[in-house]
């Protein structure tokens, strides 16, 4: 029979009232609070990490293979270039590639009803893939595509339609400067509205037909401004962009949208830090908790132990039986704390309670995010390092003298 554990486990589960019974349900609610606070932090950050990366890919795809110019760090007009079989062959060779779509881009000032605005429009041909847009479309359809000719229709962002108070169906003219400094102007009609949340994009991008912007540039059918390439696994960015760069012909280049928007990765990145203050914060509150409880616990059954020291109880022993009480305060702890905080995430991801100002954080509603190895990380972690500190206050035992203890009032 197990001493020390039979000992901890009738303490611990003491049904008459007591002030250790108190300390230790207090102990189990604070460790509880600790715990579903580090998973909720990783939650929501998780989350808010993944749901902006997510709308930057959806409507930049995850690398882009255009003509390499040296001193383009952002996305603007690009060089033409012509579509190459061998440069296809090469992405279609890569296994984590899962869409390839050719684009084009092209500064254009818009007239609307009241004021103009100047976009750069995007160009996509008629196999781009929209589904991964339809979350961002508020009103109206995306472009269609004509089986000849070009399409005359856009896709505005809110921002601009806003500005211009424009709806769906509305015609505007849009103008175009070329390179020789004269003005084209193309009648276009607004197919629908969409929005994404982030700034760089609604305050930037329209939509419209690849075919309209070779038109305008005199390019040739097959001259295209780079490829958009989306990837099964967005977490090997880097890998397969240096693999792809390393195969391309010396005038193409491959960067990923990481390189293209750094300020707004390098902030979703710096939400990494939030995580870990927050993790170190919590666990040194329960920490702290179960050591405060512990001592309390010790001053309390201070009698007991000389008690047992005088039946010849070992400190060891005597020791197990305070380490099995901090063990059971820590797991009751970790268990409410996992309920907790994984009910609140279900409430979150189900009614999205939990808002945002979109303008702000590029989301409107809190997005939860959370793997099996975050709770098991947490947990893991949260007992180990609690159960070592653990062994501080038990060293209080000792020292305390058989004789004095059972005097002890």
């Amino acid at each position: 029979m197990n001493v020390a554990a039979f000992i901890a486990k009738r303490i611990a589960f003491n049904k008459q009232q007591s002030f250790s019974r108190f300390i230790i349900r207090l102990a189990i609610v604070a460790t509880s609070i600790s715990v579903a606070a580090m998973l909720l932090t990783f939650a929501f950050t998780n989350g808010f990490q993944y749901a902006i990366a997510q709308k930057m890919f959806s409507f930049s795809g995850h690398i882009r293979v255009q003509q390499f110019e040296a001193s383009k760090a952002t996305i603007a007009e690009e060089m033409p270039m012509t579509g190459n079989d061998t440069v296809l062959q090469v992405l279609r060779a890569e296994p984590e590639v899962m869409t390839i779509q050719p684009f084009a881009t092209k500064n254009a000032i818009i007239r609307g009803n009241e004021s103009i605005e100047t976009v750069l429009l995007k160009g996509v041909d008629q196999h781009y893939d929209f589904k991964q847009l339809d979350p961002f479309l508020q009103s109206g359809r995306w472009i269609q595509f004509p089986d000849s000719g070009y399409s005359n229709e856009i896709n505005l962002s809110s921002y601009t339609a806003s500005q211009l108070k424009l709806h769906p169906n509305d015609k505007i003219v849009t103008y175009f400067i070329q390179p020789d400094g004269s003005r084209r102007a193309r009648p276009m009609k607004v197919a629908g509205i969409f929005k994404t949340g982030i700034e760089d994009y609604d305050k930037l991008i329209a939509i419209a037909d690849l075919r309209l912007i070779q038109r305008l540039n005199n390019w040739n059918k097959d001259e295209i401004g780079g490829y958009e390439i989306f990837l099964k696994d967005y977490h090997k960015l880097d890998s397969v962009s240096s693999r792809i760069f390393s195969q391309l012909p010396d005038t193409w280049n491959s960067r990923t949208i990481e390189e293209i928007y750094p300020g707004i990765f390098d902030w979703l990145n710096l939400q990494d830090t939030s995580i870990a203050i927050t993790i170190i914060i919590m666990i040194i509150v329960a920490i702290l908790n179960l050591i405060t409880c512990l001592i309390i616990l010790l001053l309390e059954r201070t009698r007991m132990i000389g008690l047992l020291k005088a039946v010849g109880s070992s400190n060891g022993s005597i020791q197990k039986i305070f380490l099995y009480h901090g063990a059971v305060i820590t797991i009751s702890g970790m268990l409410f704390g996992n309920i907790a905080a994984l009910l609140l995430c279900w409430l979150q991801q189900r009614y999205g309670f939990i808002t945002l100002p979109e303008d702000a954080y590029f989301i409107s509603k809190a997005v939860v995010k959370l793997a099996w190895w975050h709770i098991a990380l947490i947990d893991t972690g949260t007992f180990v390092i609690c159960f070592l500190v653990l062994m501080i206050p038990t060293i209080i035992i000792r020292n305390i003298q058989p004789a004095r203890a059972i005097a002890f009032r």
